[in-house]
């Protein structure tokens, strides 16, 4: 029998804020108030991300300006994590530098070989305000980064150089023609 509530059970899904919206190129504000509200918005965030298939999400992809994202991703060894980080610090980024497929949410269909270190560990807080340190290798590292990145006003996008950059915006022009 399953104790507690399933992530975003309580949550409503949200439109996805697509590349090309300027929210997605500016810092997030910290979050001050640690109440019903926030906790509202986790579980938005878990539903939304659910119900687009996704394996992470910033709130800033919902249109919420504010520094939180939830996860439900698996590492390299197909263990599952599950969880959310408000207030996020990425504080380790290290190891091996891979080259891996990468997709976002806000860029839907669309992925690019995009570089990321293969160790990551964020610090923050959970939703009632109790610290949290997150550690992440292979895959879930990639998700942490990612997700950190969105906080700070960065897409995948933006961390391409050359033939690849060029080729997914223009990919993404494309896209939103034919959206």
């Amino acid at each position: 029998m399953r104790h507690g509530s399933i992530p975003g059970a309580r949550g409503r899904v949200r439109p996805l804020t697509l590349f090309g919206d300027p929210i997605l190129h500016q810092p997030c504000a910290e979050v001050t108030d640690f109440g019903p509200e926030l906790a509202g918005l986790v579980e938005d965030l878990f539903a939304t991300m659910y119900a687009a298939r996704g394996v992470g999400l910033a709130a800033n992809q919902i249109g919420e300006p504010v520094r939180v994202f939830v996860y439900d991703c698996p590492d390299d060894e197909d263990v599952r994590h599950l969880g959310h980080v408000v207030n996020p610090r990425l504080v380790v980024a290290d190891g091996v530098v891979v080259r891996g497929p990468e997709g976002c949410l806000s860029l839907p269909g669309l992925e690019a070989g995009t570089e990321r270190h293969d160790h990551a560990v964020v610090e923050g807080f959970t939703v009632t305000g109790e610290p949290v340190t997150v550690h992440g290798t292979g895959w879930f590292a990639r998700c942490l980064q990612h997700e950190a990145d969105h906080l700070a006003g960065t897409v995948y996008a933006d961390r391409l150089t050359g033939l690849r950059r060029r080729r997914l915006l223009r990919q993404a022009a494309r896209a939103s023609w034919s959206g």
